[in-house]
């Protein structure tokens, strides 16, 4: 008997599930027209942050120190503009940039309160994972870090360089872990033990759960009638503007409808085009 790959009708990571979820016309913008995005401050200091603590676990046990870690920033900072120079005009000045990397030191020296890096050994750090499902939608996205136990039970990590959401809005923020865990679950064949989501922003704070098959089996169900929904509006060519707070974010204003504004044409380019993506850019405050 032959074995043949599933047909793959589309991709979805997390970070595009939002963007339909909170706007579909920001899910257009951003996945079929492509539309070029300014690089936000607060998104390209989540990324440093991550940079950093990802290599933090690199040094020794012994040597994973608040200094160790704050000499790794400017380091990881310089990397990122010698790799785009652009982000360098995120800032008016010397002063600016200054005040910006004094708040990622400050994201790093509250790491340390809320976990020890000295007592873990992560099995993964930036893992790229991608499952495809039944209906042959292929989910994919990155693993900020994969904790293993010695009896196989798994954690799986995320870094947020915002604050905690508030009880209302749990939830949302921990659908990315349940997205996560699904393929994980999908890949490995074991739901994993525990999903953990290390905000730095704020005063700090760690927001733990621990899913289920139930869990996991609701969140396919929701991100396949999310992927309905996209085909509908690649179908009809209608995607709707869904005005929120976040749109004093959004870049895209001057062709909106909620503001005044008229969409292009819609581009002959479908989400599946591009199945296979190249490493996530500095998006939303990770």
């Amino acid at each position: 008997m032959t074995l043949t790959e599933p047909v793959i009708i589309g991709a979805l990571s997390p970070s595009r599930a939002g963007d339909f979820m909170t706007c579909p016309l920001l899910y257009r913008f951003r996945v079929i027209d492509q539309l070029p995005e300014r690089p936000s401050p607060a998104a390209v200091r989540g990324t440093v942050v991550h940079a950093v603590l990802e290599r933090l676990y690199d040094l020794p046990a012994p040597r994973r120190s608040v200094a160790a870690a704050l000499e790794l920033l400017e380091p990881q900072w310089r990397r990122l503009l010698d790799d785009d120079p652009q982000y360098a005009e995120m800032f008016s000045g010397e002063e600016e940039q200054a005040e910006w990397l004094a708040q990622a030191r400050g994201m790093l020296e509250r790491y340390f309160t809320l976990e020890d890096p000295t007592r873990l050994e992560p099995a993964e750090r930036e893992l790229y994972v991608e499952a495809v499902l039944d209906g042959g939608l292929m989910l994919r996205g990155y693993v900020d870090r994969l904790d293993v136990a010695p009896s196989g039970e798994v954690r799986v990590v995320d870094y947020k360089t915002g604050s905690a959401p508030g009880p209302d809005f749990e939830a949302k923020a921990l659908f990315q872990m349940k997205f996560y865990a699904l393929v994980l679950w999908r890949l490995r064949g074991r739901v994993p033990r525990l999903l953990q989501l290390v905000y730095l922003g704020g005063q700090g704070e760690v927001l733990r759960y621990a899913p289920d098959e139930a869990d996991l089996q609701a969140t396919e169900r929701k991100v396949m009638a999310l992927w309905t929904a996209i085909e509908r509006a690649m179908q009809s060519g209608e995607w709707r503007a869904r005005r929120s707070r976040l749109c004093d974010w959004c870049d895209h204003q001057a062709l909106c409808p909620e503001f005044g504004g008229t969409p292009p044409p819609v581009p002959d380019r479908q989400p599946g085009d591009t199945v296979r993506s190249s490493r996530r850019a500095a998006t939303d405050e990770l």
